[in-house]
């Protein structure tokens, strides 16, 4: 089989379109794969680390403040739409497909259309609760959608051919026991509390998570606590723990810019404090946490709050709009969950439940069903 791939400009659109490509050579180790991205996003780096072809199409998306910086901007983009629609056509004639399938994100416009109009099988994957524009224009055209949780529906067209199929990632979280993960951790089996922002981390969480660590140390609460920091707290969170006198590695803390061992952490933890990207919900779900969301408010369509609402409303987690968090509001929370661990057990089921534990088989049917 050969399958052309196509998402960018974020590692939401980007991972799951690597996690295909994955489940692909799985069910056929013969299969040819092509990524097509853009030379400009997170995937010029991501897709030759993971091994697959890369093709670049420059492609944009158009700013919508004007300033004199946006208009240039904009100008460029409009320059970028009269080459894409032969770009992605060179790509698709060179290539020849059996399947194109999109993630989302701005390239996946032109190559995904372009499919369509030569007469290739096509589908497309939705990670989040509120569809981006992209995946809205081009569900009324693919043959198939592809969805990570149902909700996304009440956004689409009620026509569009869709299958729920989880997310799909492109590894398994390590089965551990939470035993053995906090014994790697040098933890003992007190309530375990995981926090972090991403990569780049955020503030909100950051400020709040100072407060909760050097409120149980001063109430002397029996929890361990892993946060990962980010690049944006590296000077300040540091230093917060070291003027309230906590160590960032021991005694049942471990502080870190960066969190490597994710899976161990997620496993040895009973509540996480996190935000609520589709990728971080998925891994929430597999191994069944309780969680407290704070849905990052700088994201397109505010999706990251609807992805959040699905395990709220599922009674998996407590959802916190950015604009809502106080460091009090959160301690709160956690003190009261600390004090209920029957509560944060009904939590946790709640969340597994929403897991969708064969999606790697639901992506592959899909796949065979719809290429000719």
């Amino acid at each position: 089989m050969r399958v052309l791939v196509t998402g960018g400009g974020t590692g939401g659109h980007i991972n799951p379109a690597l996690a295909i490509a994955s489940i692909v050579q799985s069910h056929d180790s013969n299969a040819k794969i092509l990524y097509a991205g853009t030379p400009f996003g997170m995937e010029a780096k991501l897709v030759p680390q993971a091994n697959y072809d890369f093709e670049t199409i420059k492609v944009t998306g158009f700013q919508r403040k004007l300033t004199l910086k946006n208009v240039g901007r904009n100008i460029k983009t409009l320059a970028y739409l009269t080459t894409a629609g032969h770009r992605a056509k060179e790509i698709i004639s060179n290539f020849k497909p059996d399947i194109v399938i999109g993630t989302g994100g701005y390239v996946c416009g032109p190559v995904v259309q372009k499919a369509v109009q030569m007469g290739i099988p096509t589908a497309i994957h939705e990670q989040n609760a509120f569809p981006g524009m992209t995946n809205k224009i081009l569900s009324k055209q693919v043959d198939k959608v592809m969805l990570t949780v149902k909700e996304a529906m009440d956004y689409f067209d009620k026509d569009i051919d869709y299958v729920v199929t989880g997310l799909p990632v492109r590894s398994q979280l390590v089965n551990k026991s939470k035993k053995q993960a906090r014994r790697e951790l040098g933890f003992n089996d007190n309530f375990t509390i995981l926090s972090f922002g991403g990569s780049l981390g955020a503030g909100c969480i950051n400020d709040t998570m100072a407060e909760v660590i050097k409120w149980s140390r001063k109430e002397g609460l029996k929890i361990n606590h892993i946060h990962g920091y980010g690049g944006m707290g590296k000077d300040s969170f540091p230093k917060a723990m070291k003027d309230a006198n906590i160590n960032l590695i021991g005694n049942g803390i471990r502080i870190t810019e960066y969190i490597n061992d994710m899976d161990t952490c997620l496993s040895a933890c009973d509540l996480i404090v996190c935000r609520s990207g589709a990728s971080t919900l998925a891994e929430i779900e597999a191994v069944g946490r309780a969680s407290i969301l704070i849905p990052s408010p700088n994201v397109a369509g505010n999706h990251q709050y609807y992805n959040a609402m699905v395990l709220g409303k599922a009674g998996a987690s407590i959802v916190v709009e950015q604009k809502d968090v106080t460091p009090q509001k959160i301690i709160d929370y956690i003190k009261d969950l600390y004090e209920h661990p029957n509560r944060v057990e009904e939590m946790s089921i709640k969340a597994k439940s929403c897991c969708i534990v064969d999606t790697n088989e639901r992506v592959w049917n899909v796949i065979q069903s719809i290429v000719k």
